[in-house]
């Protein structure tokens, strides 16, 4: 299985949020299961530091240590995502959840996720 993990999911995986279901952290902790996350989510999460919405000890020097502890790779924005976004419906504004799906679309990917609105789109996803 290859997945494209959300920026919630992300931040709850390495901050231990008790929100994040078991099944969700054992795929992702998977040796077999490819992680991906968006470059689109380091920057939602560095803009959240810096404006004081989130807290993760460490910084982002700890979020990269987790994520190459976990062997999470961040996909790049390519034009080819932005090929996909740009045909994207708007059922979602958030801007970063729109290249979200645009990436999962492209590189077929599985996107674990709470978010409602992003299984409206033909993108698979997983939560439970």
């Amino acid at each position: 299985m290859k997945l494209l993990i959300d920026t919630h999911v992300l931040i709850w995986f390495i901050t231990g949020d008790t929100r994040l279901p078991e099944k969700s952290i054992k795929q992702i902790k998977n040796l077999n299961t490819k992680c991906f996350v968006s470059i689109a989510s380091i920057w939602e999460i560095t803009i959240k530091i810096s404006l004081g919405k989130l807290e993760i000890n460490g910084g982002l020097n700890e979020l990269s240590k987790l994520m190459k502890r976990f062997d999470i790779e961040v996909l790049p924005i390519t034009f080819e995502h932005l090929q996909v976004l740009i045909d994207l419906e708007f059922l979602h504004r958030d801007p970063f959840d729109r290249i979200i799906v645009s990436q999962g679309i492209a590189e077929e990917l599985t996107i674990i996720t709470i978010d409602e609105y992003i299984p409206k789109y033909k993108v698979k996803t997983m939560w439970k």
